[in-house]
């Protein structure tokens, strides 16, 4: 279903949420400012919001029409969400490790200046490709002149680091932000009900044995269903899991 703004906060409300992500396409903008106030109205917190950038539109200096949009509409936002960034790895072909690094840093420096302006915070989103490795994030966060970046870390793009899961954590609760849950099978699919998969209740374990208690997320980003019937399938399985969590 295209739910607008308010029908939007309605549901997630019937359904027991106080915070969620805002993510968006063009056709979202028009409404995207209107969204937060009427979330803040109603007492839902927007917790994030995600900025993707791609070579094909976004440089160093500059960021392409939609995202400079959103970015501006942010200015004018109350309440400010941590923008959530991550970048198609078509930044990082052909590139090696140490130029891949200072291109990242160079371009996270840029978009930290533009939310600094904005009064927002930034987050790491581990995706796809060079920049969804973890190592890379932490390397980057290390190599920065600051300590206020985070790190996001979706269980639905750790289908390749399964085996080191454990010490990537180690790595990573230092700077990590927000998990989010996702059922986990070797073979995939990358999107599973949780509770469906064969390691997420270890994955959540091994979290909280290092010391990370949450905020945990939930995602209903799959197209062909509507969204309420997704997340709905996803609470039940977050619940089957329960008794299985340390």
């Amino acid at each position: 279903m295209e739910r607008s703004p308010i029908e939007r906060i309605r549901m997630l409300k019937s359904m027991g949420f106080t915070k969620y992500g805002y993510n968006w396409d063009l056709g979202n903008l028009n409404e995207m400012k209107a969204e937060f106030k009427i979330a803040k109205e109603h007492n839902v917190e927007i917790v994030s919001i995600f900025l993707w950038l791609n070579a094909e539109r976004d440089s160093v200096g500059k960021f392409s029409p939609s995202n400079e949009r959103m970015l501006s509409i942010l200015k004018d936002v109350e309440n400010k969400p941590t923008i959530w960034v991550s970048f198609s790895n078509n930044y990082f072909n052909n590139l090696d490790q140490e130029q891949s690094i200072s291109l990242a840093i160079d371009f996270i420096k840029f978009v930290k200046l533009r939310a600094d302006e904005i009064g927002c915070n930034l987050a790491l989103y581990n995706h796809h490709g060079w920049f969804g490795n973890p190592y890379n994030q932490v390397e980057i966060i290390e190599r920065m002149p600051e300590d206020s970046l985070k790190i996001i870390y979706n269980f639905h793009h750790a289908h390749h680091y399964l085996d080191e899961f454990p010490k990537i954590v180690k790595k990573i609760k230092a700077y990590l932000s927000y998990v989010n849950i996702n059922g986990i099978r070797k073979e995939g699919p990358q999107i599973l009900t949780i509770g469906e998969g064969d390691f997420e209740n270890e994955m959540i374990n091994i979290l909280r044995d290092e010391g990370f208690e949450g905020p945990w997320g939930i995602l209903g980003h799959i197209k062909s269903e509507d969204v309420q019937k997704v997340l709905e399938r996803n609470m039940n399985g977050l619940k089957s899991l329960k008794p299985r969590i340390n």
